[in-house]
Parts: C-alpha cells; structure tokens; sequence
C-alpha cells in the first residue's frame, strides 16, 4: 500500500527547542495524509537535523522547519512540499512544562476568555474540556495565549500569513477535504500530561467538537489540504512569551502585540459621515409605524431580503426606538426635513402617553401583531431608553424647547433606579414591574452608569452622580479588576463585547464629570476595559471562497468586532467607543487607540447598502445586522452571508453614534455647572 494511503499523522516530534522567558519549551510534530475515500492516518514527525521533519518510513511529502529567535519572540517557518499528490493536515503542539494546566488562564481574542465557565456546556468551555482549538477565522486576530496566574509568564502564538483564500467544504465534521486553496489554519491549547501547550497548524482543524450554530457543538473536524506533485506550501507562525501582572495586563499586552504584528490599515471609505447619515435616513422614513398607540420605527424581525416592517416595538438593545428618533429630529430640524420631524415627535409624544407601565418603567418590548408585550425588564434596556430621552431633553432645550412631563418620568425611572441598585453599587439584570429580581448578575451594571452621569449633569442632582460612582466601585471591583465582563448582551449569558465596551464607556461618562485625581482614575479604569473590549475587534481580514456573498463583494473584517462566547458573527455594535478610544489615545499617549478608531470608523461603513449596492439588503440603509464571517450561524446561510432575520434598528442608531464625535462632549459642555 503507498504511503499516500496513510493518512492521519500523529506528529509527535519531542525535541527541546528553545529557552524563552526562561521557559523550557518542547515541540511535537504529527501529520495526517489522507487519501480519498479512506479515513485519515496518523504519522508521527522528528527532527531528523538541519530542521527536516520526518516519520519512521518514508512519506510522499517532505517538511523543512526553521526557527529563529530573538528577544523572546520566535519564528517557526514550515514548507512543506509534495513528492507525489497528497491530501495533508500538519500540527504542531508547543508545550511549556514549567505551566501547570490549572495554573493558567486562556484567550483567543474574541472567542475564549480565561476558561470560558461563564458560557454554557454547550458553547465552548472548560465545561466541556480543558483542551480547545479552533479555526482561526473564528478569532479577531490568529493568536493564542497562555497566562500563568502563578508565575506571571505567558506565552502566546500567532499566525502570519497574507490570508487571501478560502475554499467551500461539503460537511461540517469529519475528515473534510477542501474544494480549493484556503489561508486558514487553526490554533488553541491542550493540557498535555497536566502541562499547557500551545497546539496549531494548517489546514483548520476544530477538536473536541466544532462550534456551528448558538449553543450546538458537533462532533470534530479536520481539513484536508490538496497540494500537488512538486507544490510547495510555506506556513509561518510566531511564539512571543513575557511577563504580565495579571490577567488584564496580558490581554493589553497581547493586544498590543497583535496590533503591531498586523498594524490593520482603514478601509477605503466612499461616504463621509453627513453622507452616511443621509443614507441611513431612509430607515426613518421607510420603517416609520403609526397604526398603534406607540409610534415606532420598525427595527426587530425584519427579513433581510424586503425588510417590511414589524409589529414589534423595542425601546433599547436592538430596537433603539427612542434613540433614533432623536436622531431623526435633529437631523430633520438640521437639514429641513419635516417629515423626519414630524414623526420623531409624534414618537416621543406616544411613548410619553403610552409608553410607560404602571410602575413607571418603560415598556420595553411590545409586540402588537401577537398582542403580547414582555413583562420582565432589564437594567440595559431602560438605561439605554433614559440616554436616549435625555440627548432628547438636552437637545428640545438648546433649542428653548421645555418637557416637565418628560422630566418628571425620567426622575420618577431614576428613582426605580435607586431601588434595584444593590449595596455593592451593582444592579440586576432583569426584574418585573414590582421590582422582583428575575436576574441578579450585575454584568449589564456599566449599562447605567452612563444615564446617571447624564441626569447629574442634567438635572444638576448630586444624588445621581452618587449613584454613578457606587457602579464605578462595583465595576472596578468586580468586573475590570478581574477582567471578567460578562453578560451585557440580553441574548446570551457569557463573556461578550458589550460588557467591556459598556464598561470602559461608563468611565468615559464619569470622567466628563470629575476632576483632578479622580478623573485620571476613570480614565485609568477606561483604557483597561477598552484594551479588553479592542480584542473583539478584527486586527486582519478573514478571506472568503467565491460565492460566498460577503467575500464576492469585497467586505473586510478588519475594524469589526465580534459578539460574544455564544454568538460568533461580526456587526457593527460600536456607539461612543471609537471617540472612547480617540480620546483615551490623547489621555494615555496610546496612539494605537486612534489609529485603530480609525481602521473601525472606515471599515464599518463598508456593508452601506444604497442602489444598485445592496448587499443583500431589501431597503436603502437598512444596514445589516448579523454578519457571518465564520464556520458559524444563526440557522440561516452561513458563512459569508447573513441570518435571514435581522434588527437594524440598532446598527442605524450604533452607526449613528459613530458618525456623531462630539455628542457626548457637547451634552457635558452644555449642562456645565
């Protein structure tokens, strides 16, 4: 039988590589060769000297390593080269046996945070093993790293390459064998013999399960990669190790090393924001609803492919009714549009007659088509609501425009505040109309610090500040000092986005009212949680195969964060935090913060859809919500492509807010003391 017929290699290279940090390191090689129609065999791989990687019998293949170090970084370069047609996957598992397994916390930007235990089994997390890898396109940048909480070492690898091509694959699990040429490979850890390792290689191989839909693990896969007689395939890879704090200081420091390895440039951009935000008006006009007691605009549930508006009223996460409608009476009153207006004030005007339960929260969610509303309330839905009137009764009175109506049911809310907000400083996450907790973590806190450094300033009542700070005690506690920031989504209950964007903006918030030391405290606070936050976002571009929608039309992902643990799609969830980091990057000399404010503000325009550029959209500025970039869905159509539902009544409010730089400055600067 050829050697081509033994197809799974078990690379098990063991040679002592290199010191790093002081570090011994161990390097095990396996490659599985796969010949059509017969399962994968294992070849176990030594170095044979001069950097040949070779098993015990001969191969139809030959793979050529070198290295080079320098400064704590090492090089690994790999070229593989075919003596005959084979169908191949390589690994190689770096090992550090100074690193006791459950010692060490893990990352892998925008997908595992420390074990991921805050996620449920049937996501990725130690739950299910304490050994992940995955396919690098699930992650903001291609890197892994290991912390030593003991030590403070750490160690990380990332990949380096031009990622230019993708290929189609028929199934999900298996052994697969790539339709084409694909850029991408994989990486992760594993518990070796109670010692962490780093494991990675090419093509992408997921293990223990495959992460394919919200909470649904399937069984693994491997990938196989044609590579003909006499091809040749280079692969390189970077090991960095150092030492950090803590956990928080090496996420910065990871990130800061991502960053400079990839230096992500922007986007070539066609709209300028007075244009962008033209376009997006047309959400306005076309979403706009008045058939019931609540005026709306019509933002959740939408298909993708006509965009009709819903039955379906949502005031926060991702309906932003309210915020959008002072975002369509300013820009209707700045551009003489009477239109916008009107129906901007024929919304608020509903919500302050109708839009309140009888414990004066804000009706949250009202679905009128199935004549059903929720009766359970979160923290982030009603602080997001009382943000977004206060803009309004800031902006109604520069113009001279009074709303005592209004302001008694913004103070009467402020004061439910008050009665959920827990001794710690937190606040629950969900409760019903006779304040009964439903859900106690206090992960959407930072949620609410931005409304009550807005009413202080407003309202010019000590008390609200108060109750700002005791969150900001909360969250330096419990949430930045020990980097864990879960549970801001309502969607999922896991380590997400949200929660280190919201966190970092609520320092920004309190700075804007503080002085001296304790505003350089908050701004401290800030850019820890925003170095947090920045490694959802994408540092490089994930390629696509042709057909894949997303790549067809040129998308990049660089500047676009991920989600969360649960939900592995990219979109635009950005509001006040590209000018969190533009002015962090003046406050803290970081001008890494700016300059990758940038890359996010030209990239998340890219999706715009207008005439005859649509991108898949039913309507004009309708921008897309959910948007799959990886081996991931929501159900529907997968990577490069959409879910078939989406919400973008709050990508237009985020975008928005993006295009809108000096709102919050001026809403501080106009209600100065």
């Amino acid at each position: 039988m050829k050697l081509t017929q033994k197809v799974f290699l078990a690379l098990a290279v063991i040679c002592y590589g290199f010191v790093a940090n002081a570090q011994e390191t161990k390097q095990a090689y396996t490659v599985y060769l796969k010949l059509p129609g017969n399962a994968a065999k294992t070849y176990q791989l030594t170095d044979k000297g001069n950097g040949v990687l070779a098993a015990r019998e001969n191969l139809p293949l030959q793979i050529v390593q070198k290295t080079t170090s320098q400064a704590g970084r090492t090089k690994i370069e790999v070229k593989i080269t075919a003596q005959e047609t084979v169908y191949y996957n390589l690994e190689e598992v770096f090992s550090i046996p100074s690193f006791k397994h459950a010692d060490c916390q893990f990352f892998l930007p925008g997908f595992w945070y420390h074990k991921n235990l805050r996620s449920p089994k049937e996501a990725p997390s130690f739950a299910t093993s304490d050994s992940w890898q995955v396919r690098e396109d699930r992650l903001s940048t291609p890197l892994t790293g290991i912390f030593n909480e003991k030590t403070g070492d750490y160690f990380t690898v990332i990949r380096l390459d031009e990622f230019k091509n993708e290929a189609l694959t028929t199934h999900n699990s298996g052994e697969v064998i790539l339709s084409g040429k694909t850029s991408i490979g994989f990486t992760g850890f594993r518990n070796v013999e109670g010692a962490s390792s780093l494991v990675f290689g090419f093509p992408f191989s997921e293990a223990p399960k495959t992460y394919v839909r919200k909470l649904t693990l399937i069984p693994a896969v491997k990938a196989f990669e044609k590579l003909a007689k006499g091809e040749t395939r280079t692969l390189v890879w970077e090991v960095n190790s150092g030492k950090a704090q803590d956990y928080g200081d090496f996420i910065a420091k990871a990130w800061t090393y991502s960053y400079d390895a990839y230096q992500p440039k922007a986007v070539q951009n066609q709209y300028a924001n007075a244009e962008a935000k033209k376009i997006l008006t047309n959400f306005f006009a076309e979403s706009y609803v008045d058939k019931y007691d609540l005026k709306y605009y019509s933002g959740v549930e939408l298909h993708t492919d006509d965009s009709k508006s819903t039955g379906l009223a949502e005031v926060g996460f991702v309906g932003r009714v309210l915020l959008n409608a002072y975002n369509a009476l300013e820009y209707g009153e700045q551009n003489n549009n009477p239109s916008l207006v009107k129906n901007a004030n024929a919304i608020f005007d509903s919500y302050l007659a109708k839009g309140f339960t009888s414990n004066g929260l804000f009706r949250e969610v009202v679905d009128f088509a199935r004549n059903k509303e929720t009766d359970v309330y979160s923290i982030r839905r009603q602080s997001e609501t009382v943000f977004a009137v206060l803009n309004y009764l800031n902006y109604e009175k520069q113009k001279g425009r009074k709303h005592p109506e209004w302001e008694t049911k913004i103070k009467a809310l402020l004061a439910n505040f008050a009665k959920i907000q827990k001794a710690d400083g937190s606040f629950p996450r969900k409760f019903d109309n006779d304040f009964q907790i439903k859900d106690a973590s206090g992960g959407s806190t930072p949620s609410a610090t931005l409304p009550l450094a807005m009413a202080y300033a407003y309202f010019k009542d000590k008390k609200y500040l108060e109750q700002a700070k005791r969150t900001a005690i909360y969250l330096e506690k419990e949430i930045i000092a020990k980097s864990d920031y879960f549970s801001s989504t309502l969607d999922a209950n896991c380590e997400d986005k949200e929660a280190s964007l919201y966190a970092s903006t609520a320092m920004y918030y309190l700075a804007m009212v503080t002085k001296g030391k304790e505003q350089q405290h908050y701004i401290d606070l800030s850019s820890k949680a925003a170095y947090f936050c920045l490694t959802w976002y994408y540092t490089w571009d994930v390629p696509f195969a042709q057909g894949q929608m997303l790549g067809d039309v040129g998308f990049k992902t660089r500047g676009w964060g991920n989600v969360s643990v649960e939900n592995n799609h990219v979109d635009v969830f950005i509001f006040e935090f590209a000018t969190v980091l533009d002015w962090l990057a003046q406050q803290k000399k970081e001008t890494r913060f700016s300059d990758f404010s940038s890359v996010i503000k030209s990239s998340m325009l890219q999706l715009m859809p207008v005439k005859d550029h649509m991108f898949n959209i039913g309507k004009v500025g309708y921008y897309p919500e959910v948007v799959q970039h990886t081996n991931w869905d929501y159900g529907k159509n997968g990577k490069g492509f959409y879910n078939n539902i989406f919400a973008p009544g709050w990508t237009v409010a985020s975008l928005w807010q993006m295009l809108s730089p000096t709102r919050v400055e001026d809403f501080f600067k106009q209600n100065k003391k």
